[in-house]
């Protein structure tokens, strides 16, 4: 089964963290929200890796990024009420709307994701 990945189970690949070979069994074909994408991008950035080889590592894992366009912005703001008391931010809440447009679990690193599961919709996937 496919899933949608938030930007800590792809950085979980990337960077050989537990819960990696969780993700990896998702690959190729994953979706992930372009967000995410942009998350992922900036985290390995701030880690001093060369934008060239981000580039490249991205590409390798050959995922299927999604566009952010109107209809799933609407969707993570609307996601707001359901997902404040866990402070999930606008990346994570682009992740549950992806997951949910698509009928699919997102897959991600953080625990807390559980407990607004059900009010947003989404299966729930944690990595470790």
């Amino acid at each position: 089964m496919s899933g949608v990945l938030d930007s800590s189970a792809v950085l979980a690949v990337i960077l050989e963290e537990p819960g990696a070979e969780r993700v990896e069994a998702l690959l190729p074909g994953a979706k992930v929200s372009a967000v995410n994408v942009g998350e992922v991008a900036a985290k390995l950035r701030e880690l001093g890796m060369p934008e060239g080889t981000i580039e490249t590592v991205l590409s390798g894992l050959q995922i299927d990024v999604r566009a952010y366009d109107l209809d799933a912005a609407l969707a993570s703001g609307f996601l707001r009420p359901a997902t404040r008391s866990a402070g999930l931010s606008l990346g994570h809440r682009a992740c549950l709307a992806l997951a949910a447009s698509l009928g699919l679990p997102a897959v991600t690193a953080d625990r807390s994701w559980q407990s607004v599961a059900e009010a947003a919709g989404v299966l729930v996937r944690p990595i470790r």
